[in-house]
């Protein structure tokens, strides 16, 4: 125990220093960008007196290092700033977001934990053989469909052709558990590729463990078959696993831009994207600091449990 709680505390610091990173890189980034939101808010034909007040307005004239420590002085306190075009608090775009994007990966999480580990060990148990032939070749044929692609064909076929689901989310807002026909389809583009990726590293994990020295000595012991399945091989094969898993929330949280723009959910993604088009810098800014911190977060929890589950391997995501 000892030995984990220094482990987690040497993780621990390195994780604080990465989101310092994350905070620096951010404004270092948004600051290089090209143009002015200064003159994209005074319109068309902007006037140098009305600019230069707005840069006044908006603390744009103050030197850079100056506006780094404010900002990061406010992030402390959870305070992003407020929007450039329409001054409200960053943090109420963020939270109006937040439901939809994470009701959209809590749902796809949780069906692909159990199918992507089932047709894994699935596949492992009968390797070789038709089961383990049919899974590899479905799995590596629905990953090689780009999202979109795969979004456009279930919408026609599902939603226009045989009008079983609505082909957006136009109209429900963020009340999007109230309709939840209009989360199926979402859903399932969401799903098709990380249960793809998943089930292969389960499978070749479990491959890998069923043919190690202590399944072979639990079998010679007498050991049900299923229990040195899952309770002998399975373990050691999680921990590629849930480095994988933990990438997939964080992408699932990060903003899946092209599922929300093709469905139409108010989500991160769309909040983002719109922020950039206008140039809102506050927003982009606070949105790509939650976006670290949540990578930032579940690699730790990803390396914990990867290091609970496979100790020597201390693999980092």
């Amino acid at each position: 125990m000892s030995g984990l709680g220094s482990w987690a505390a040497r993780r621990l610091l390195l994780g604080g220093a990465q989101t310092v990173a994350v905070v620096v890189l951010v404004f270092a980034l948004t600051e290089a960008l090209p143009g002015d939101a200064a003159v994209a808010l005074a319109g068309d034909q902007p006037d140098p007196a009305r600019i230069a007040a707005i840069r006044a307005a908006l603390d744009l004239d103050r030197p850079a290092y100056e506006r780094l420590a404010d900002w990061a002085t406010g992030l402390l306190h959870a305070d992003f700033g407020n929007s450039l075009t329409s001054g409200r608090p960053v943090s109420s775009y963020i939270s109006d977001a937040f439901g939809p994007t994470l009701l959209l990966a809590g749902l796809t999480v949780a069906l692909l934990v159990p199918v992507g580990v089932g047709l894994g060990v699935l596949a492992a148990r009968y390797e070789g053989r038709f089961v383990d032939r049919l899974v590899s070749s479905v799995t590596l044929g629905v990953y090689a469909v780009p999202e979109f692609a795969f979004g456009v064909l279930l919408v026609t076929v599902f939603a226009l052709r045989l009008d079983w689901l609505p082909p957006t989310a136009v109209g429900y807002g963020t009340d999007l558990l109230g309709h939840p026909a209009a989360l199926v389809l979402p859903v399932l583009v969401l799903l098709s590729r990380p249960v793809c990726s998943l089930s292969r590293l389960v499978r070749a994990g479990m491959i890998d463990a069923l043919a190690s020295p202590y399944v072979a000595q639990a079998r010679r012991y007498g050991i049900p078959g299923a229990r040195v399945r899952y309770a002998h091989a399975l373990p050691n094969a999680m921990a590629p696993a849930a480095q994988q898993l933990a990438r997939t929330v964080d992408w699932l949280l990060c903003g899946v831009i092209v599922v929300e723009a093709l469905f139409v959910i108010p989500g991160l993604g769309t909040v983002l994207m719109n922020a950039v088009a206008e140039r809102d810098v506050p927003v982009v800014q606070g949105l790509a600091v939650i976006f670290g911190v949540i990578t930032v977060v579940l690699n730790l929890g990803a390396d914990l449990v990867a290091h609970r589950f496979a100790p020597r391997a201390e693999v980092a995501a």
